[in-house]
C-alpha cells in the first residue's frame, strides 16, 4: 500500500504538467495566424470612369437612289476603295433624258427669239430716232426685249435642273474610303430614296461609349481616356473627350460620349465593341493601401496593422480610391506593414506569421 501512495503524487505531478503544457501550446497556437502582408506605398491614384460602347468611323456617306430606274452598270463593288467622285452606280430612265432634250430646245428657241427681241429693239431706237416710229412702238420694242432677256434665264435655269436630274441618275462616292454597302446588281430597278451604297472613310476613327447618368457630373471635353477593344484585349490606344451629348436615355439611364483617337489606329473597324476607361481625377503621391486591406466596423474603416509581429487594429480615414486601391489620409505612414486580405476572425494582439503572397 506504501508503494502506492508513493507512486500517486509523482503520477498526479506529471499528470499536470502534461496538462499545462498542453493548454500552452494550444493558446499559443490559436493565437498565431498566417498572414499575407504588404507595407504602405506612396503613387500616384488614377480614379476613372468605365464605359462601353463602339468604334465609329467619323466620317460616313450613306447614299440613296435619288431617281427611280434600272441599274444600267455597276462600277463597284462592297469592299472595294473608292476615291471621292468615283462613279458607283448608274441608272438607266427615259423620262430625265427626254425632259433634258425638251428642255434644251426650248432654251436654243427662247434664245434664238432673245436675239431676235435685242436687234429689233435695236432698229426700233435708230427709227425713233430720226423720227420714223412713235414713242410707244419703241416701247413695245424694249419690252419685248427686256420679256424676252427674262423668259432666256427661266429657260437656262430649267435646263439647269434638268442636267441635274440626269446626274442623279449617277451614284458617286462624296467621299474616299471603303465601300462597305452595295447590295444591288445590274438590271435592277430601284424607287427613288432607296439606300443603294454606304462609303466609310477608314482613315479617322472614334468611340462612342454610354456612360452612367451618376458619373455624368464628372465628366468634362479635354479629359483623357484609354480604349481597348474586344477584339485586340492586349490593345490600348489613348482618346480625348470631345463632344459629351447632354441628353440622358430614359431608359438606359446613360448618355453618350464621343471618345477622339489620339493617334491613327489601325486593324480596327467601325462597330466593334470597345471599352474605355475615362480619367476624371488623378492624385499624386497618394498614400495607398489595397481595398483587400480595410475593414469596416461601425461605420469606422480600420486595417491590422503589424507591428513588433503582432495584429493591431487600426483605424484609419480614407479618401479617393479606384478599383484596386485607396487613399489614406489619416492613421497609417509610408512603410507601415498591414494585413494584405485579413480574415474576419482576427482579434488584437494575435502573433503573426507573413507568408508569400498567393500562399495563404
Amino acid at each position: 500500500m506504501q508503494p502506492l501512495q508513493k507512486f500517486l503524487p509523482k503520477y498526479s505531478i506529471a499528470l499536470a504538467v502534461i496538462f499545462i503544457a498542453t493548454v500552452f501550446f494550444l493558446m499559443t497556437r490559436g493565437n498565431r495566424v498566417d498572414i499575407e502582408a504588404e507595407r504602405v506605398t506612396n503613387a500616384e491614384l488614377v480614379q476613372a470612369i468605365y464605359a462601353t460602347g463602339f468604334v465609329e468611323a467619323e466620317s460616313v456617306a450613306n447614299l440613296s437612289a435619288e431617281s427611280s430606274g434600272t441599274v444600267s452598270s455597276v462600277s463597284a463593288q462592297e469592299g472595294q476603295h473608292v476615291i471621292s467622285g468615283q462613279k458607283i452606280l448608274q441608272f438607266s430612265s427615259p423620262q430625265p433624258q427626254l425632259a433634258l432634250r425638251e428642255a434644251k430646245s426650248a432654251w436654243v428657241e427662247q434664245q434664238a427669239q432673245t436675239r431676235d427681241n435685242r436687234l429689233r429693239c435695236i432698229r426700233k431706237k435708230n427709227l425713233f430716232s430720226e423720227g420714223a416710229i412713235s414713242r410707244q412702238e419703241l416701247d413695245e420694242a424694249e419690252k419685248n426685249s427686256i420679256q424676252g432677256e427674262e423668259l432666256l434665264q427661266q429657260k437656262a435655269l430649267q435646263l439647269k435642273m434638268r442636267e441635274d436630274d440626269l446626274k442623279k441618275l449617277t451614284v458617286s462616292a462624296p467621299i474616299s474610303g471603303i465601300l462597305t454597302l452595295q447590295n444591288v446588281k445590274e438590271g435592277d430597278y430601284v424607287t427613288v430614296n432607296t439606300l443603294v451604297a454606304r462609303v466609310v472613310d477608314t482613315s479617322s476613327y472614334m468611340v462612342t461609349v454610354e456612360v452612367d447618368e451618376l458619373d455624368m457630373p464628372r465628366l468634362r471635353n479635354g479629359q483623357k481616356a484609354t480604349v481597348a477593344f474586344d477584339a485586340y484585349p492586349d490593345k490600348r490606344l489613348s482618346a480625348v473627350v470631345s463632344r459629351i451629348v447632354p441628353q440622358t436615355d430614359r431608359v438606359t439611364k446613360t448618355s453618350k460620349i464621343y471618345l477622339n483617337l489620339e493617334h491613327p489606329a489601325v486593324d480596327i473597324q467601325a462597330g466593334m465593341t470597345a471599352t474605355a476607361n475615362i480619367i476624371y481625377n488623378i492624385r499624386s503621391n497618394a498614400l495607398l493601401v489595397r481595398k483587400s486591406s480595410v475593414l469596416e466596423e461601425n461605420h469606422q474603416s480600420y486595417v491590422w496593422k503589424i507591428e513588433n509581429g503582432r495584429l493591431k487594429k487600426e483605424p484609419i480615414l480614407i479618401g479617393a480610391s479606384d478599383l484596386t486601391f485607396v487613399e489614406v489620409l489619416k492613421g497609417l505612414k509610408k512603410g507601415d506593414k498591414i494585413a494584405l486580405a485579413p480574415a474576419k476572425d482576427l482579434h488584437e494582439g494575435m502573433e503573426v506569421n507573413i507568408i508569400p503572397s498567393g500562399k495563404s
